[in-house]
């Protein structure tokens, strides 16, 4: 297995997601505000990492948003007691499903501060994680070998954990690994792909999302999540609103926050791969996030200057939300 570095971090960053000081900038009027104070202000359920589908995750990430932005212990509390009764509870689910969940949890427990006791606890389960055994695979393995939204989630709560112990080493690793489903073959290319490779811009030499300029059959596929778009069948035009690809994004946009604010360029990387992959939903798809996506847009746009319809208040995902307020490109939201 090979890892071809895109290049060294340029520093290893203090915070996962954002800083205090740039939660602190944020506003606290608006519907995006609203939304995100609303939820952060309901009861948890209790956190059960094993349940692909749990919410209780992004409402943790709720709380400590909220926290730091109003400096009410009532929230932080609330986050610390919900980060230990998540320990263990990954043990009967899959890497999916703890991919999805575990990152919010890590950037939330950053956020808010766990008491030395309970960091000492909390530090020594997630020591464990990226190597746990679930079903067969560990969130490292599932990174590596699958190229869609099992892969994408894996990837997010991977680089979350080398991030929050600064090991220079793992993010550099999963930097590698997150470029080469990005289209850089010669950064990683170790992926397992199904042999329904109907929409890869070039089957004997299979990516996470196709290379710019990309067609089959006279339309563009340039942007296309392949081993999600297959899941809505054959090629075929007009192509299918396949909900997959953007389950795929999710942790693909997670990933790319995370490295940025490690120095990498990630969201350039691959000809603007996560913005090709966007601009081919919305231009040959036809299709706009919908749903538990919506918070999706406003990374985008954030990022690239764009204007792709986001919502207000836009819905949390499986395992990042509240973007609506914490990436927005509006002065007042």
């Amino acid at each position: 297995m090979l890892f071809i570095s895109p290049s060294k971090a340029v520093s290893m960053p203090d915070y996962i997601w954002l800083s205090p000081d740039e939660i602190a900038k944020l506003p606290v009027s608006g519907k995006a505000w609203q939304n995100i104070k609303n939820n952060a202000d309901k009861p948890l359920s209790s956190p059960n990492l094993s349940n692909q589908d749990d919410m209780t995750n992004v409402y943790v990430l709720a709380k400590a948003l909220v926290y730091v932005r109003l400096q009410d212990e009532k929230y932080r509390e609330q986050v610390i007691d919900a980060c230990m009764q998540a320990i263990g509870t990954e043990q009967a689910g899959t890497t999916l499903a703890f991919g999805r969940e575990l990152s919010s949890y890590i950037i939330a427990a950053q956020l808010v501060g766990l008491p030395d006791d309970k960091k000492s606890l909390f530090d020594a389960w997630l020591s464990q994680a990226l190597n746990k055994e679930l079903s067969g695979r560990t969130l490292k393995s599932t990174h590596e070998d699958r190229p869609n939204n099992w892969g994408t989630h894996a990837g997010a709560s991977r680089i979350a954990l080398a991030i929050y112990f600064k090991d220079h080493e793992e993010l550099t690793a999963s930097a590698a690994v997150f470029k080469g489903w990005l289209g850089d073959r010669n950064s990683y290319s170790d992926f397992k792909y199904r042999d329904t490779k109907w929409w890869q811009a070039n089957p004997k030499k299979p990516v996470g999302i196709n290379p710019k300029g990309s067609k089959k059959r006279g339309h563009s596929i340039d942007g296309v999540l392949p081993d999600e778009q297959r899941r809505g069948g054959n090629f075929a035009w007009p192509p299918e609103k396949e909900n997959y690809v953007y389950e795929g994004l999710q942790g693909a946009l997670a990933q790319a926050v995370m490295l940025k604010r490690a120095g990498y360029n990630s969201f350039a990387w691959s000809d603007n791969a996560l913005l090709r992959a966007f601009t081919w939903l919305h231009e040959q798809a036809n299709f706009p996030a919908e749903g538990d996506d919506t918070w999706q847009p406003h990374i985008i746009n954030y990022e690239y200057g764009t204007q792709f319809p986001a919502p207000t208040p836009a819905k949390p995902g499986k395992a990042i939300g509240w973007t609506d307020w914490t990436h927005s490109t509006e002065q007042n939201n």
